[in-house]
């Protein structure tokens, strides 16, 4: 996908990180540019020097009844609570302005790993009596979107992208599409991940805590994406609109200058970069970025494979008034991604 031929305007951001809880924890993140990411427990690393970025902040009493709370997982927790977040940063109710029209595409890792391991634990350590049926429907990558889309009552499109350390771009792909061919008025997309001990025992067992698996963590990055159209009918702020979506799936072998610059763009000069996923660590892709302010959000929150969302709306915070600004992000085999924004 490249050219976006509806206007879609973003109006509506929200942000659970390391930082903190919302989008003013994560402004002075940015601004101060001081590493929300903390030590990792030596029981779990096996030995010092590693960080992770844990949302410490983030408590579901704030925003349920605690027996409410107990139906979700983690992860699920974050979808719903920042979703609820963004739509009224929109100023938007789904079932007012009309249900089926509303969907919601996020990008997301892990899910519910915790249930996850708490299900097979049980199933490994006692058979089938192990089991606990609760746990299950917490357990796919796509309960986060499913269970925000029930609690905020949108009925429109409803879909889950995990790809990597893409996962979120890929989601904001989808969602422009849907928008575009006019499957949806309005669109929240973005991405969610959790965090988990168990996650920092298999990262050290596989010996990836000083790799890909470095400075993992765990939050949520959501934004509201609707027709131009709408925003101006509905009176919303528009915080700003998206340009062109440039992906390349992977970098043919003898070709990868050709991917890289199909990335990058012919657009004008933008006055803000950001990076996530493994941009930032490609010499392919450094080496073809203007002489501008780079954001790398994945130095201050961590990052871990849907963590593009915090990115984006970091990205969103960030641009300068009227300025320009393009988002890059990669997986190590793949897919790339080159998305613009104008405030």
């Amino acid at each position: 996908m490249n050219a976006v031929r509806t206007e879609i305007a973003i109006t509506g951001l929200a942000a659970i990180s390391s930082a903190g809880v919302g989008l003013d924890p994560l402004k002075e993140t940015l601004v101060s540019g001081i590493s929300a990411l903390r030590p990792v427990p030596l029981d779990l690393a096996g030995e010092e020097g590693h960080f992770w970025g844990r949302a410490e902040g983030f408590k579901a009493s704030d925003f349920m009844p605690p027996l409410k709370a107990r139906k979700f997982d983690r992860c699920s927790l974050f979808a719903v609570v920042a979703a609820g977040m963004a739509l009224q940063d929109a100023g938007l109710n789904p079932v007012e302005f009309g249900s089926s029209r509303v969907g919601i595409i996020l990008g997301c890792g892990f899910g519910g790993i915790a249930n996850s391991e708490e299900f097979l634990r049980g199933y490994f350590t006692k058979g089938t009596d192990g089991l606990v049926p609760m746990l299950f429907p917490n357990t796919v990558p796509n309960a986060p979107a499913s269970n925000a889309s029930i609690e905020h009552g949108m009925k429109g499109p409803n879909v889950t992208f995990v790809q990597r350390f893409c996962s979120a771009e890929s989601a904001f792909q989808m969602a422009c599409r849907f928008l575009d061919e006019d499957r949806a008025d309005i669109m929240l997309t973005g991405g969610v991940d959790e965090l988990d001990p168990f996650m920092i025992e298999a990262f050290r067992d596989l010996g990836q805590l000083r790799g890909y698996a470095a400075g993992f963590s765990e939050g949520a990055g959501i934004l509201v994406l609707e027709k131009g159209a709408i925003a101006r009918s509905r009176g919303a702020r528009i915080r700003a609109t998206a340009g062109d979506v440039r992906t390349v799936g992977r970098l043919l072998p003898g070709r990868e200058s050709e991917g890289i610059d199909r990335i990058i763009g012919t657009g004008s000069k933008p006055q803000l970069v950001s990076l996530s996923g493994v941009a930032g660590e490609m010499q392919s892709i450094l080496e073809r970025l203007p002489d501008v302010p780079r954001l790398e959000t994945g130095r201050l929150l961590g990052r871990s494979l849907a963590m593009g969302g915090l990115s984006l709306v970091s990205l969103l915070l960030t641009i300068p008034s009227g300025g320009a600004a393009v988002h890059y992000s990669a997986s190590p085999e793949g897919p790339y991604y080159g998305i613009d924004f104008s405030a």
